[in-house]
C-alpha cells in the first residue's frame, strides 16, 4: 500500500482523464461482490427477519458516472468511467448480502417481498457520499434508521467509512469503495444486533 500523500492530485487526474476520453467508449465498473457466507448462514435457519426498505441515494450519486471529489467543495461525475448498472441497485443488493452474512440468524428481505413474519424490524438507509476523495480515500457515508413493524423509530445514526486506494486508477477506486461499503454494512449489522440485545444502537 502506498502513502495517501502522493495520491493528493490523483482523483483530479482521474476525472480529467475520464473527461478527455469523449470519443472513446466508456469503461464500466461493478462493485466487488461481498464474501460468500459460510454454509448454513445467510438466514437459512433464521430466527429473525429484517426488512430492508428501498435505499435512498443522494441526487449527485444517482448518475452513470463515478463521482470524484476534486477538492474540499468540488465534485464531478466522470464521463469515461461509469457504473455497469445503477449505483443504488448495486448498493442495495450488496447491503442485503452483507447484512445476511453478518447476521446469520436473520433473514434479510426487501420491502417488496411478501413474508409471513409477524415481528420484522425495518431498516432504512440513505447514502449521501460514495466517491473518491482528493486525499486518496474512497468514502461511503450516510445515515440509517431502524424501525419496528409499525414504523416507530427504534434507533438511528450516521455512518462514515473511508478506505485508502491501494494504487492509481479507477479499478482501485471501485475496489476501495466496495471495502468502504463492507465497513458501513458491518457497522449497521452491529447496531441491529445491539438493539436485539437491548443495547441502544
Amino acid at each position: 500500500m502506498i502513502s495517501p500523500r502522493p495520491l493528493l492530485p490523483l482523483l483530479a487526474l482521474l476525472w480529467l482523464t475520464g473527461c478527455a476520453l469523449g470519443g472513446t467508449p466508456a469503461t464500466r465498473y461493478a462493485l466487488p461482490e461481498p464474501a460468500a457466507p459460510a454454509a448454513g448462514q445467510a438466514g437459512v435457519d433464521a430466527n429473525h427477519v429484517l426488512v430492508l426498505r428501498p435505499l435512498r441515494l443522494a441526487p449527485l450519486l444517482d448518475t452513470e458516472g463515478i463521482v470524484v471529489q476534486l477538492d474540499d467543495i468540488t465534485l464531478r461525475e466522470a464521463d469515461g468511467h461509469r457504473w455497469a448498472e445503477p449505483l443504488g441497485r448495486q448498493l442495495e443488493r450488496g447491503l442485503r448480502e452483507r447484512l445476511a452474512a453478518d447476521l446469520p440468524d436473520t433473514r434479510v428481505r426487501l420491502d417488496t417481498e411478501a413474508d409471513a413474519a409477524t415481528d420484522p424490524l425495518q431498516l432504512r438507509v440513505s447514502v449521501e457520499r460514495f466517491q473518491g476523495r482528493p486525499d486518496g480515500q474512497a468514502l461511503a457515508a450516510g445515515r440509517w434508521q431502524l424501525l419496528d413493524a409499525d414504523k416507530a423509530l427504534l434507533g438511528a445514526a450516521t455512518f462514515r467509512a473511508a478506505t485508502p486506494l491501494a494504487e492509481d486508477g479507477y479499478p482501485a477506486l471501485v475496489r476501495a469503495l466496495g471495502r468502504s461499503w463492507d465497513t458501513a454494512a458491518e457497522e449497521i449489522a452491529a447496531a441491529v444486533e445491539r438493539h436485539r440485545q437491548g443495547v441502544t444502537p
